[in-house]
């Protein structure tokens, strides 16, 4: 008999719902964002790709396809230090991250599943007024990564299967930035930086089933340096010091860091499952933004910004309870520290502790299209609302009241399988 099953999540979040510190982006899983992105020792779906490559070859299906996308809408604001009044907002905008996850069992008996992530794990998009007080800091950045990885994972035993899978990065990066020199009529210069990036890593998991109710999980997502050579740099100045800043290249690098995690699953009964990760994120391998210009001139000179990031954890907590055959209900929460030091928050990421819930609904919808064939459709709709605070004597060289995050996400994801 063949059989085949669509799934269909539509996931609404408001606030900084699982944009963990930094420019780390967690939307890799529908199911495991509904129960705080926690899946490295619970088994669900495809995303295990992600979440723990050696869990995939515990998946039953032979073929599987899993698409995800999600539309972020952030909201972020500059308060001025008491007694001022002045504020500032960023411009909106939308992101789409998206996932892709296909896995391929070989037959049913082989031990071997092959799978392919497309997945967003980092990245930023951030845009000040031209005009906004700190515009020599900052106007705009745009950070874009995708990561494809191909994975192997191989069922040991009836206990322990194992996986790993190779990744390349590729994306881009963009940055617009004030010059405060100023033309006949007032307007500040602008320099602006563009380039594309790529590096390598691999992502790497075990999966431990020691009986039908426990599991555990270790995951370690590898560092990945992205380098831009022969980036773009033009600059607009007043004609007086064009000469000072000839249109030229860069180069830079960004290290985007290593995760391990540690996971739980427990499946308490037939309707509850329960999971809990521990994320350690290696942060401090960003410990500044350089970026080496091609030309420098006595007014152009290569930028060294240093951002002294520190390694981090995230604690997360969810579970699912299906209620019946079409209804499944989840819930979650994270506690994210930053790894951003005092006095070293910027406009481009600001950041801060979070502590966040979040919680999902599945509703499943089983059609009989023939006597040897079965079509199931999933609709999920998960809202997650959270929102984080900050208060840092030294944020952007001054000393700010407040920096706070909204953010509005919607999610979908399909998922296909079929059995022979």
């Amino acid at each position: 008999m063949k059989k085949s099953l669509v799934t269909i999540l539509i996931c609404v979040f408001t606030s900084s719902i699982l944009l963990a510190g930094g420019f780390q982006v967690n939307l890799q899983g529908q199911k495991q964002t509904g129960m705080g992105h926690a899946g490295t020792g619970l088994l669900l779906d495809n995303a295990s790709i992600l979440f723990n490559p050696g869990a995939v070859s515990f998946l039953d299906s032979l073929r599987g396809i899993y698409f995800g996308a999600s539309f972020i809408m952030p909201r972020t604001t500059y308060l001025a230090p008491y007694p001022g009044v002045y504020t500032a907002n960023i411009e909106n905008h939308t992101g789409t991250p998206i996932t892709l996850y296909a896995v391929y069992k070989f037959n049913k008996s082989s031990n071997w599943n092959f799978g392919l992530g497309i997945y967003n794990p980092f990245g930023s998009r951030i845009q000040w007024a031209d005009n906004w007080a700190g515009n020599a800091l900052m106007r705009e950045m745009d950070l874009k990564t995708f990561f494809i990885q191909p994975t192997f994972s191989y069922k040991v035993s009836d206990k322990l299967g194992i996986g790993a899978g190779f990744v390349y990065a590729t994306g881009s990066f963009s940055l617009r930035k004030g010059i405060p020199l100023q033309d006949s009529l007032g307007n500040y210069g602008e320099g602006k930086l563009s380039g594309k990036a790529r590096g390598y890593g691999f992502n790497m998991g075990i999966y431990f089933k020691a009986n039908d109710k426990f599991s555990i999980g270790i995951d370690y997502r590898s560092e990945v340096k992205v380098n831009i050579d022969g980036g773009s740099a033009e600059f607009s100045v007043p004609s007086s010091v064009e000469n000072y800043f000839p249109k030229t290249t860069f180069s830079t690098g960004i290290k985007l860091p290593q995760v391990a995690t540690l996971g739980f699953g427990y499946v308490l009964n037939s309707k509850i499952k329960l999971a809990l990760d521990i994320n350690y994120i290696g942060w401090k391998s960003y410990d500044s933004l350089i970026i080496d210009f091609a030309d420098n001139t006595d007014k152009l000179s290569d930028i060294h910004s240093p951002r002294m990031y520190h390694n981090s954890f995230i604690f997360r907590l969810g579970g699912q309870y299906k209620l019946n055959e079409k209804w499944t209900v989840r819930a979650g929460t994270y506690y994210d520290m930053s790894p951003v030091k005092a006095g070293y928050l910027t406009p481009e990421t600001p950041d801060a502790d979070k502590l966040g819930l979040t919680a999902g609904v599945s509703f499943n919808v089983i059609k009989s299209t023939s006597s040897k064939e079965t079509m199931r459709k999933e609709i999920s709709k998960e809202i997650a609302p959270n929102m984080s605070a900050v208060y840092d004597p030294s944020v952007f060289g001054r000393t700010p009241r407040l920096v706070s995050l909204v953010n509005l996400i919607l999610m979908k994801k399909i998922f296909y399988i079929r059995n022979a």
